[in-house]
């Protein structure tokens, strides 16, 4: 039996046995299957989301079959794509290496790991073009890295795209308390939560901020094993430094483990600006601009501009050398300053910088996935910052992030001086309140923003 076939077996009885977190991008997946101009799918994410578990997933639940092949464990693989262009022949030379019959519409090919093999990923083009009956889905640990690469062929406008990000707390919640999490999405208005609710999410959110939204993490901490989260974590940080090694020259890997591990000292300071002579002294931009992007295209940072002026375009008023790094996970970023579960029990005063930066990063997990436009931060000198600004539609709303339940804010009362905005959003660790232009949103309540936002303004 070639080791393709006993990979499947494998997984589908894995599968059987392991109960892991429902995602809700499932739904973008399943829209993509019935679409009638669909393309390849290229399923983008960092390393330990779970791309890999999702899109086989998939296949076993939606389609008759599924055939999988991972492509940096074969070399041979790159051998079928190199020798033909054509896809009917690809497939039927794919279809010896597994049982799995490979049939139009009713099997999911899935190239994983598709950045080693830059032939089948040029290979899609012509997916896309002589054989659009088959449903392709790829993706890789580092395909955002191998797209941007000397040497890759990248079928331009003829793969389709989709962003998976880390469990969101709704994701969490899902599979600690499916019953609470029901509650959580029949909140239809803007009215404080019955304080049996509110205590309960509350506890909920604690858990996940803990864990974070790398799966395996969070199904250790459904499971009540703290233990197991914390050597998950671990484990996670030191196959992220082993990519930086395997995948670029030793001065280049040095560059981008620096970049990383200043991340919690670049978050721990008032002004969460980065500096790059907090990387070492010294440092300059043009040294570290490089490892900045890898880490970006890997998925394991995100980068948030500072907003000169919040006007429409907002991409029209970029301060492109004034950028703040956030990590792609609370969990993760918990780990890499060495922190322990106890940071989220300590006194408000200690840990102050840095159980804020734990906020704003658990924010940015939370809206990025919601909002199409990438968000941004203002300040005004060194007298105010606002967290964040989001673009939704006609209407910027700019962001307060509290950890706690003061609320205290002069850089919003500066803000909303100068620009008098529709709409203000604060999170904090008080119950949901709107009060004119401002709505108060329980942390726990995030994932939801994009619906209250749209409450708050046909109100």
């Amino acid at each position: 039996m070639h080791k393709t076939h006993i990979k499947n077996v494998i997984f589908l009885t894995f599968f059987a046995l392991e109960s892991m977190i429902e995602r809700t991008i499932l739904t973008s997946l399943k829209a993509w299957q019935t679409r009638s101009d669909r393309k390849p799918l290229l399923l983008f994410g960092a390393r330990q989301v779970g791309k890999t578990w999702l899109l086989r997933h998939f296949g076993a639940t939606c389609f008759e079959s599924c055939a999988y092949f991972s492509l940096d464990e074969d070399t041979h693989f790159s051998e079928i794509f190199r020798r033909t262009k054509d896809p009917h022949r690809i497939l039927e030379q794919l279809s010896f290496l597994t049982e799995v019959p490979i049939r139009p519409q009713r099997t999911l090919i899935i190239f994983d790991e598709i950045q080693a093999c830059p032939e089948a990923l040029a290979s899609l083009k012509y997916f896309c073009e002589q054989a659009p009956e088959y449903a392709v889905a790829c993706a890789g640990s580092l395909l955002g890295i191998a797209v941007g690469h000397e040497g890759f062929s990248f079928p331009v406008g003829k793969v389709d795209h989709l962003n998976m990000y880390p469990l969101t707390f709704s994701e969490f919640l899902l599979a600690r308390d499916p019953r609470l999490h029901a509650y959580f999405l029949s909140i239809d208005e803007l009215s404080p939560l019955p304080q049996l609710f509110f205590d309960r999410l509350s506890e909920a959110f604690m858990a996940y901020r803990i864990c974070g939204g790398m799966p395996e993490a969070a199904s250790a901490m459904v499971d009540g094993n703290l233990l197991r989260v914390e050597e998950i974590l671990s484990n996670i940080l030191k196959d992220y430094s082993l990519d930086f090694v395997k995948h670029t020259i030793p001065t280049m890997a040095n560059k981008i483990s620096h970049v990383w591990h200043s991340l919690p000292s670049q978050l721990s300071k008032e002004n969460h600006k980065f500096i790059y002579q907090l990387i070492r002294p010294g440092a300059r931009a043009r040294e570290y601009e490089d490892a900045l992007l890898w880490l970006k295209n890997a998925g394991l940072i995100h980068q948030i501009n500072l907003c000169r002026e919040p006007r429409l375009p907002l991409t029209a008023y970029d301060e492109l050398s004034i950028f703040k790094v956030y990590t792609l996970d609370i969990g993760i970023l918990r780990r890499l300053a060495g922190m322990e579960p106890s940071v989220y029990q300590a006194p408000a005063e200690q840990f102050k910088e840095f159980r804020g930066a734990l906020t704003e990063n658990y924010l940015l997990q939370s809206l990025l996935p919601q909002f199409e436009a990438p968000l941004r931060y203002w300040t005004s000198g060194n007298q105010a910052e606002l967290e964040f600004l989001i673009q939704q539609g006609n209407n910027i709303i700019p962001v307060d992030a509290k950890a706690g339940r003061s609320i205290i804010s002069k850089s919003m009362t500066e803000y909303t001086k100068s620009y008098s905005p529709a709409l203000r959003l604060r999170y904090s660790m008080l119950n949901l309140v709107h009060d004119g232009t401002i709505l108060n949103i329980p942390l726990f309540l995030a994932d939801r923003t994009r619906d209250f936002i749209h409450f708050a303004l046909d109100s």
